[in-house]
């Protein structure tokens, strides 16, 4: 799934079958422009990253691990690496948790492709309509007076 940072609305979904490394199939879900990409450890392959760049982006993918001689100092660079990532990564992971929440997506209703991939975009659709009010609704408040 592809998501604005800012306003975590759904750009763009691609649903594959279990059997698929989500790195192969994350080039997909890609807009044309993508800026920044934050992802997981499961896109860490070259596949991924080359497609984010062939695209302009840049890709920030979380590390679980690093080399070096002192732990300490290792750790301090994987936190200072990962935190900024895990910040956006959140959003996207709210957006997930609340299509299995509210949505219905524990489990899929229909068996094959291309029928999940209705429900998921269903779903998406709906989640999108829901946010752009919740972001009317931010944009619109007027500030209350002192």
């Amino acid at each position: 799934m592809g998501a604005d940072a800012e306003t975590a609305l759904v750009e763009e979904v691609v649903v594959t079958p279990a059997n698929m490394n989500d790195g192969k199939a994350g080039p997909g879900a890609l807009p044309p422009d993508p800026g920044d990409v934050f992802a997981d450890s499961a896109y860490r392959g070259q596949h991924f990253c080359d497609a984010v760049r062939a695209k302009g982006g840049k890709p920030r993918i979380a590390a679980t691990a690093m080399w070096g001689h002192d732990e300490a100092e290792t750790l301090a660079r994987l936190d200072a690496w990962n935190r900024p990532i895990h910040r956006i990564r959140a959003r996207i992971e709210k957006i997930f948790g609340t299509w299995k929440r509210s949505y219905g997506l524990r489990r899929m209703r229909w068996r094959g492709i291309a029928k999940a991939s209705t429900q998921v975009l269903l779903t998406a659709i709906a989640y999108n309509l829901k946010r752009t009010f919740n972001v009317i609704g931010q944009k619109t408040q007027l500030p209350r007076p002192a």
